[in-house]
């Protein structure tokens, strides 16, 4: 069975991915993933009450953590502790004031006290969780920080001591107030589907669970309240806001047989709706899954950054031992001197900055590009996202909408341009084919009747009007030069008379995203289709591709998107296109549409439109820049302060910047991504 269970009071990413790890190799755990953005395990097991073992995993691991089985939060207020803080704060200033204003041999025993006061009321769960570290032997963040402070009060520097004490406990509760921040505003994408719905019985309305509505129920949607389920308006009209679901701030109107998706927002009217899918095969509903499970696909930097973690604090250990052993004795300084320059080193060499922002980084943009319209599975698409130099796009349902239309009309006989469309519907009129429905949409023919009336499949239909066949298809013989552009003819009696133009319809939105595209620094742009040369040239100058090619197979497609070479997005929207999307970079799928296409892609637009594109092109560079420049922040401020403490200039203090004060100021950055529009 699958199981999602909640670990509270964990703050730190680097035990996080301790008891990821220490839970997968449990024997009867599979497919085990931790979300440190929203502190959710998710594992597989076939035994029946794993929260017990797993509370036991997690209290070998990290002190204070607690597995719940549902979502609820601990709510975190003005604690006790935090009264202790602002005392010691008080107790650490008298130290200091008196320490600079009594220049007397006995302050020291009043600075002594006030320093010990207030490092004990700000310091004592620090205390605490270094002395059971240190009975299971793991030499971590609370074992140095403790070390560094008994060091510094033993050397007689006690209101260093007090104030390492201070800012370490400061930072940590900026850094959880922080990290909570971000986890509530990602949390608030959970919110787009309704755990209730209302459904009409038998004239009543009644509210029940979401996951129990069937297939076909008439369902109530309130005004200013949620879709819980897909579905087609059968009473009502409203505008639907689907900002959440698209990114597109502009409401639609809908009215009688329109449909809607779940996570939407209803208008001012009420809308009685059939409903279309079960809860789970909701949009709102994959659309979350998807966010859950991108989670487990991490990307390069989070898996090295793990990596990085466990071989980084054994060597900072090694290096420390040696800084403090080593000069003594060669005769360089003191044994207390150098002991403190490596608990400085030790300090500040924690790789929490590192370790928390990364992972909360790739959160924080797949959540910002669902926001915008695109649903990106797992951090390692979003960095392929964010490195696409070639955009490569499906013409039928992606550049264009599927949806055929007469465009132009010729005549080349006497009758007029008009009359040429009225033959051709008339002929068509019993046709099911997409170009014979395009043609008849909308044109009167009630005048024209045709007998004997004939269909072959792949050329055209023909009928008998005033005695003479017409004729309406394909044309057997060379098309004139005039007329290459044009895709279906009419001929009366053998002699052509005019043609027509049937072509898709372009998006709206190609040739701005196209141009967005270019701005964002793509290299080319390029349309694959297997439509014909003609079809695919109307649609690329429309759109302003840089490149086309046309006639392709399904695997003329998979070899030419090969030939790009590295730093490929295809976009497409049907079932022939999984294998590209499969074999390019990044593979996105139009809309929430072809199961087959959204199995296969690494991202989903989920509005069906073009629009969001960019703006997730955008989000994930601005994503991967924001890691780089963590990692290169901190490694930097880490490296100058183990640099100056290896010449002697460093204090304790600095060191404790240098690992809370960094980490605090990397998650704030960080947050920012939460905020992209």
């Amino acid at each position: 069975m699958k199981y999602t269970f909640t670990l509270e009071n964990l703050n730190c990413a680097h035990c996080a991915g301790k008891i990821e790890q220490k839970i997968a190799v449990t024997e009867g755990y599979e497919n085990v993933s931790f979300n440190f953005a929203t502190k959710t395990l998710r594992f597989e097991t076939s035994k029946k009450r794993p929260l017990a073992e797993i509370q036991q995993i997690c209290d070998d691991t990290e002190e204070g953590v607690t597995v719940t089985d549902n979502d609820t939060q601990e709510k975190k207020g003005f604690r006790t502790e935090h009264w202790l803080l602002i005392i010691a704060i008080v107790c650490g200033a008298a130290a200091l004031v008196i320490h600079w204003t009594l220049p007397f041999e006995s302050v020291n025993i009043i600075v002594f006290a006030f320093s010990l006061l207030a490092t004990v009321l700000a310091g004592w769960k620090v205390f605490v969780k270094a002395f059971k570290n240190l009975i299971k032997l793991r030499f971590e963040e609370t074992v140095l920080m403790s070390v560094a402070i008994i060091a510094a009060f033993c050397l007689g520097e006690y209101m260093e001591g007090a104030m390492v004490t201070i800012l370490f406990t400061i930072g940590e509760w900026i850094e959880d107030a922080a990290v909570d921040a971000s986890r509530r505003d990602i949390e608030k994408l959970s919110q787009i589907c309704p755990d209730t719905a209302v459904v009409l019985h038998n004239g009543h309305e009644e509210e029940v669970a979401a996951d129990s509505v069937a297939v076909g129920e008439i369902i109530i949607v309130k005004p200013h309240a949620r879709i819980p389920i897909d579905g087609v308006v059968v009473e009502g009209s409203s505008a639907v806001d689907n900002a959440a679901l698209t990114g597109e701030s502009v409401p639609v109107l809908v009215a009688e047989n329109d449909e809607v998706v779940s996570g939407a927002i209803n208008g001012d009217s009420m809308l009685k709706v059939r409903t279309t899918k079960a809860f789970g095969e909701s949009t709102a509903t994959r659309i979350l899954q998807m966010i859950e499970d991108a989670a487990a696909q991490k990307g390069k930097s989070e898996k090295l950054i793990t990596r990085f973690a466990s071989v980084y604090t054994p060597i900072v250990v090694g290096l420390a031992v040696l800084m403090a052993v080593l000069p003594p004795s060669m005769g360089w300084g003191t044994l207390g001197q150098w002991s403190y320059n490596a608990l400085v080193v030790l300090v500040a060499s924690c790789p929490c900055a590192i370790v928390i922002s990364v992972p909360l980084a790739y959160f924080s943009g797949i959540g910002a590009a669902s926001r915008q319209g695109m649903l990106i599975k797992g951090g390692r698409y979003l960095e392929a996202l964010a490195a696409s130099r070639n955009f490569v796009f499906d013409k039928t349902g992606t550049l264009t909408t599927g949806n055929l239309c007469v465009k132009k009309i010729v005549s080349v006989s006497d009758y007029t341009e008009s009359d040429i469309l009225r033959f051709a519907a008339a002929t068509e009129a019993y046709s099911s084919h997409p170009i014979a429905r395009a043609i008849c949409c909308g044109t009167n023919v009630s005048d024209i009747v045709l007998t004997d009336y004939r269909e072959i499949a792949g050329q055209g239909t023909s009928g008998v009007w005033n005695g003479k066949k017409l004729f309406c298809g394909k044309l057997h013989e060379d098309i004139p030069e005039q007329l290459r552009e044009y895709n279906v003819f009419l001929t009366l009696d053998g002699a052509l008379i005019g043609a027509v133009q049937v072509t898709d319809t372009v998006r709206r939105e190609g040739k701005e995203v196209i141009e967005q595209l270019k701005e964002l620094g793509a290299h080319q742009t390029v349309m694959f289709t297997g439509d014909s040369q003609c079809a695919a040239v109307t649609v690329a100058e429309e759109v302003g591709i840089d490149s086309y090619r046309s006639s392709l197979l399904p695997a003329d497609k998979l070899y030419a998107v090969k030939s790009l070479g590295s730093g490929v997005c295809f976009v497409g929207d049907g079932i022939n296109d999984a294998p590209v999307l499969t074999a390019s970079d990044c593979g996105v799928a139009m809309g929430l549409g072809s199961e087959a296409a959204i199995e296969a892609a690494d991202a989903v637009l989920s509005g069906g439109t073009l629009h969001a594109l960019p703006k997730a092109v955008a989000t994930a560079r601005r994503t991967i820049r924001t890691i780089r420049t963590n990692i290169i922040f901190a490694l930097a401020v880490k490296a100058a302060v183990i640099l100056l403490a290896c010449f002697g200039f460093a204090a304790i203090w600095m060191s404790v910047v240098a690992d809370t004060g960094v980490c605090v100021l990397c998650v704030l950055y960080t947050a920012r991504l939460l905020k992209i529009k």
